[in-house]
């Protein structure tokens, strides 16, 4: 056919249309619809009318030519039924002589209008179905059509009951029909010959119009005996043959090889789709009606009549409506009288319902087309059923049957020919909302409604593709990675949709308040029909069927309240579709035979057979060269599938469709923390890709993405499975669980494939390290494929995600084996050296954490490389430790490796702080950091004050390293800060003061000579001492401490009173002392409160040791500490009454002196007394200090 374009005549000047006449719209305006279209002005009345041509094949027209009278129609033209330049290539057509149009025309203007159908279009149907609905009232004559509805829209086809029924005496097809016909409706049927007169009127209407488009009124030659014959079979085919039923389950391999295709009389055969809106109702239309045009007459419709026979209603309303349908102002009507010419009459398109003994109102026409089309649609309610239309001959009653339902009640339901006519239409409407679906989810309702129904009316075993088709559109209607928030929002998919309707609606009583389709006083047969006209006067009754005019709405689409809802949704579709491509392939027992030298993984796999971390090195060599050969283009197919067919593509977009869904699943068991569910989603989505790559010619980058992102998340389930192996029997469990569908599925894998390639990623291990080393693997799997093309550029998120997971599990497995080593270290009897094993250990976590670091770097990512390279630095603590066992505990010193080590500790942790760079960044991080590189530094400091290295370092060489890593230390530990390590931090700062001071002292007791140092390391002692005292005082649980501090800074003012040689100078240290001394009431304090709430507790508590219940306190250590306390409290007072008692004698501070010589003998006295009694409890002698020194203070406050 041709594309030409073409929209009735030229339309008059504005304002030239009077009142009572027609305006039509010309070519030159859109053929989109507007607001504004012809309308026809009769008695006050208005009906609007628009057409609009959207497809033509005819020529431009041409001119028709008037024929001379006497001219004799009898006699043949010369191009009778030959091809002509100015009719085209249809012209057979045009000028009416081609056989009537076939059963199926609609389908064939819904496929080639696919746009309309379901939504825009009320209607499609031939032009001549159009008329004789329109006609009914006026007509006696008999009905029978097909009807089915499509969405919104109702496809009308003439249904020839004589020529069903002649195919049905040949063939023995369509005989429940036949026999329903005949004991319900005419038991007396029998097949109506034309009469004579039908083929003479119909041989000198086409013998007419070629004389019109020849030009010659003059007879020409009659053609000979062949091309009569020609002629005549021509005709007669044309009426005998040309419906071409097409037998039930005939299926030409183009349909069924491609749903796309419509062939078997699904042809648009007409020359004109016109849209046509009459009054409010849209029309695809299907005319072949010549039009002339040409000179004055731009557009004409040519009609011959017989000069004896008036014009009647019927005649009137076909040339009228045909006049509409076709935008064609005028009419020429040629009279003739026993075929010979008489004269011409040229009348105007809105003059044609007031011609005589031809008068019709226009208005009661729109009411007609109205009422019925609301009686269709209110009744054929059910997509993919076959409504029969049918009224008898001089009958006044309509009936709609449903054809469907009653050929179901036959032995076989595929029995109806316009199954799969109307099965491939729902697919092709459905195909294209899919292709719009993005611009317009509220038709999700209606896509799935017409897949089900399509799939519904297919018989599997004939029609495989289509049904692969449809179930995975309707996969695709289910969006896999729908962000989560959606889920309960507010979402046109959850909207009741008009166009939307069960495929399993039930029937429901059809309104009845101004038109009644039933009752009981009709025939017996009414038990049969959906409905019923009683008369077809109702049909010109305004607005008799208008309540009912509206669809019913049904089901939407389904509304998935959770990600596992919808996933098995799609998973049900999947698994139909890849049965249809199965079965369409080969038969089950072709299969091919398990290879036996394939083993079949067990759940419970020996790990020593799989070799552990080494195996997995050789089976991920083997994963990447299989991916290195997809870049390849290596294809195979166990079931013998070609590539490139049908079969073959769709398999592909099923198995990919199932590998998404079982991803998503797997994702959102991993967010439930049902890890044992996850990896077995996502075994099978890995599975269904390893099909898929078998199955592949030419992997997309988009598909490699897929399975990074799969091998990633097998990852983290690997790595969860290991963080939470106390739950390890659930886990089994839901691992070892399947369902029906997923078996089914995996049985359509096989079918191409082992499913083996990534069994190395999903297997459940009961070993830890084999699930951390499986972990690493999948990451990197998945980074591995991201090199392969251009991915890593293309997805940087994606990548980024990766590396940081590699350098997450590195991390991991490195801490595993370090704690591993610190484990072995334990166990190792101390005098023992360092074991081949640690050693071992240590090199495996070093390159781990190496890697781990890396793999952050290339990312930029500080923060994680910081706590790498932290846990690197505790990794060369460890080293140090293991060293420190080495030797005999007596003779130990602090050795060359562990201060190697130690350094090497050092300096990982200051490569951390570097890469933060500042504590804005991460200031956790950054605190933690800090500590841990304080605490390396205390350590340090502390082995080599505790064990010197004297046999290889002189005393002061060993001093001025400690006292550098002490104050080092003391740098990096942040007493101000205000944080959950901030008594720690006091404490350590306390301890590192406490133990310099302790060294200070030490030092000014041993040393001889330089008096500098000497005065410099007094100085320091007491500095020490002082910031010691202070810090310890702040903290609530250290009062042992702060006591030890305070009575080594007693012990301090001893020894530098026993190298002073004045009294007055003695009694000043002496009395410094004391206060010293008062200074540690707070520590007995805090001594005696701890106490009393040791005393408090229940008795059931106390079967435990003091020291337990109150970890703060070691009464030990209080004791002795007490007992310390009490001795030099009494030298102290016993020193300063000696002091004090030759003073009696001067003249200055006597009274002052007294009082204080007075208040220290009470004092003296008390404690002799209360450190004489043995039977006093710990808490009464602290009760008696605290006591003893507050009277301490208040006499000093006196002095």
């Amino acid at each position: 056919m041709g594309d030409s374009k073409e929209a009735g005549a030229e339309a008059p000047p504005a304002g030239a249309t009077a009142r009572g006449g027609l305006s039509l719209l010309s070519q030159g305006e859109s053929e989109e619809p507007s607001a504004q279209g012809s309308a026809l002005f009769l008695g006050g009345s208005e009906v609007k009318s628009r057409a609009v041509v959207k497809y033509s094949s005819a020529p431009p027209r041409a001119a028709f030519a008037r024929l001379e009278e006497k001219t004799d129609l009898k006699l043949p033209p010369a191009n009778w039924l030959r091809e002509s330049a100015k009719l085209g290539p249809a012209g057979t057509t045009i000028l009416g002589t081609s056989k009537k149009s076939k059963p199926f025309s609609s389908f064939g203007m819904a496929y080639d209008f696919i746009d309309s159908v379901g939504n825009d279009v009320d209607v499609v149907s031939d032009s001549e179905n159009i008329k004789k609905l329109l006609k009914i009232p006026y007509s006696k004559s008999h009905v029978s059509m097909a009807v089915h509805r499509v969405g919104r829209t109702l496809l009308l086809d003439e249904l020839d009951i004589q020529e069903l029924f002649m195919r049905s005496s040949q063939t023995g097809d369509w005989t429940w029909l036949k026999e329903f016909y005949q004991r319900l409706i005419d038991q007396k049927w029998q097949r109506k010959k034309k009469s004579k007169e039908h083929w003479y009127q119909k041989a000198i209407l086409s013998k007419f119009l070629y004389y019109s488009i020849n030009g010659d009124g003059a007879a020409q030659p009659v053609p000979s005996a062949a091309e009569q014959r020609e002629s005549s079979s021509s005709d007669q085919t044309g009426d005998s043959d040309g419906a071409s039923w097409p037998a039930p389950f005939e299926m030409p391999s183009p349909v069924s090889e491609d749903p796309s295709a419509s062939s078997q009389g699904l042809k648009n055969d007409f020359v004109r789709n016109i849209l046509w809106t009459f009054e409010d109702i849209h029309m695809l239309v299907g005319s072949n009606m010549p039009i002339f045009g040409g000179g004055r007459y731009p557009a004409v419709s040519l009609r011959l009549r017989d000069n004896n026979k008036p014009i009647n209603v019927l005649t009137g309303i076909d040339y009228w409506l045909d006049n509409l349908i076709c935008n064609v102002p005028e009419l020429v009507m040629c009279f003739h009288v026993n075929g010979i010419v008489q004269k011409y009459e040229m009348i105007k398109t809105e003059e044609i319902p007031n011609l005589e003994n031809s008068n019709f109102s226009t208005k009661v026409i729109k009411d007609i087309a109205q009422n019925i089309l609301s009686f269709l649609k209110s009744n054929c309610t059910k997509e993919g059923h076959t409504y029969w239309l049918f009224k008898a001959s001089g009958s006044d009653i309509v009936k709609l049957y449903d054809l469907t339902t009653l050929c179901e009640e036959t032995e076989d339901k595929y029995q109806n020919p316009f199954t799969m006519p109307v099965a491939i239409l729902l697919y092709k409407v459905a195909c294209n909302m899919m292709m719009k679906k993005n611009q317009n989810k509220k038709h999700y309702g209606t896509i799935r409604t017409l897949l089900l129904n399509c799939v519904k009316l297919l018989d599997k075993s004939r029609h495989p593709q289509i049904i692969a088709s449809a179930n995975y559109m309707l996969s695709e209607l289910f969006q896999l990675d729908e962000p989560k928030k959606e889920e309960n929002s507010e979402s046109p998919l959850n909207e009741n949709s008009d166009e939307s309707y069960s495929e399993e609606e039930e029937e429901m009583p059809d309104s009845d308040e101004n038109g009644s389709y039933c009752t009981s006083s009709d025939p017996p047969d009414d038990n049969k029909a959906v409905a019923i006209i009683k008369s077809v006067g109702e049909l010109s009754v305004p607005e008799k069927y208008k309540s009912i005019h509206q669809i019913r709405p049904s089901c939407a689409f389904p509304v998935c309240h959770d990600t596992e809802e919808r996933c098995r949704l799609v998973l049900s579709y999947v698994l139909e579709g890849l049965k249809s491509v199965d079965s369409s392939i080969k038969k089950e027992s072709d299969l091919p035979a398990a290879d036996p030298s394939t083993p079949i993984p067990l759940k419970y796999e020996d790990e020593s057979a799989r070799g552990g971390p080494e195996g997995l090195e050789k089976q991920m060599a083997l994963f990447l060269d299989k991916m290195g050969s997809l870049q390849k283009g290596n294809c195979s197919s166990q079931s013998g599938m070609t590539p490139g067919s049908w079969q073959h593509k769709m398999k592909l977009q099923l198995i990919l469709k199932s590998s998404k869904a079982y991803y998503v699943l797997s994702d959102a068991a991993m967010s439930l923390q049902k890890y044992g569910r996850a990896l077995r989603y996502i075994k099978l989505a890995l599975q269904s890709h390893d099909t898929y790559c078998c199955l592949c010619t030419n992997m997309l980058s988009e598909v490699l993405l897929f399975l990074s992102q799969y091998l990633t998340l097998c990852g983290d389930i690997q790595l969860m499975l290991a963080q939470n192996a106390n739950n390890r029997a659930a886990h089994l469990e839901e691992f070892n669980y399947q369902t029906k569908e997923d078996q089914e599925i995996l049985h359509s894998l096989h079918r191409e494939s082992s499913c083996q390639g990534f069994a190395w990623a999903t297997d459940l291990s009961t070993d830890l390290e084999s699930q951390l080393s499986v972990s690493c693997k999948c990451y990197e799997a998945a980074n591995e494929i991201l090199q392969f093309s251009d991915l890593k550029s293309q997805n940087p998120e994606h990548y980024v995600q990766v590396l940081k997971r590699m350098g997450n599990i590195r991390n991991e497995i490195g801490v595993f084996y370090m704690n591993q080593a610190a484990a072995l270290q334990s166990e190792r009897v101390v005098s023992k050296s360092v074991s081949t094993a640690e050693q071992q250990l240590w090199k495996k976590s070093f390159s781990c954490f190496e890697k781990g670091i890396h793999n952050f770097e290339s990312i930029d990512d500080a923060t994680n490389a910081a706590l790498l390279l932290c846990n690197t630095g505790r990794l060369m603590r460890i080293c140090a430790q293991a060293h420190c066992g080495a030797g005999d505990e007596f003779k130990r010193e602090f050795s060359p490796e562990e201060g190697l080590y130690y350094n090497k500790a050092v300096d990982y942790y200051l490569k951390a702080l570097r890469s933060l760079g500042t504590r804005d960044r991460h200031p956790a991080v950054w605190d933690s950091v800090n500590w841990e590189l304080s605490t390396t530094y205390f350590t340090m400091a502390t082995l080599q004050q505790d064990y010197a290295p004297l046999s290889r370092k002189a005393q002061e060489q060993i001093e001025k390293e400690v006292s550098e890593a002490m104050m080092k230390s003391l740098k990096y530990c942040d007493v101000d800060s205000a944080s959950a390590r901030q008594p720690l931090c006091q404490y350590r700062a306390a301890t590192i003061h406490h133990r310099l001071a302790s060294m200070y002292h030490s030092c000014l007791r041993n040393q001889v000579g330089d008096e500098y140092l000497r005065k410099q390391h007094r100085v320091l002692a007491d500095l020490h001492y002082g910031q010691a005292g202070r810090l310890f005082q702040l903290l609530k649980d250290t009062p042992c401490e702060l006591l030890r501090v305070q009575l080594e800074r007693v012990a301090f003012a001893e020894f530098q009173m026993s190298s002073q040689n004045s009294n007055v100078g003695k009694l000043k240290t002496l009395s410094g002392a004391l206060d010293i001394m008062v200074r540690t009431k707070h520590a007995f304090q805090l001594i005696r409160k701890e106490l009393v709430e040791e005393l408090g507790q229940p008795k059931s508590e106390e079967p435990t040791p003091v020291a337990d219940s109150a970890p703060g306190l070691n009464r030990e250590e209080v004791l002795k500490l007490l007992g310390i306390f009490e001795s030099r409290l009494a030298f102290l007072l016993l020193q300063s009454i000696r002091l004090l008692s030759p003073a009696k004698k001067k003249t200055s501070n006597n009274v002052e002196e007294d009082v204080a010589l007075k208040t220290n003998k009470h004092i003296y006295s008390q404690l002799l007394r209360a450190t004489a009694n043995k039977n006093t409890s710990l808490l009464e002698r602290i009760d008696v200090l605290v006591h003893l020194l507050d009277q301490l203070a208040r006499g000093s406050a006196v002095q």
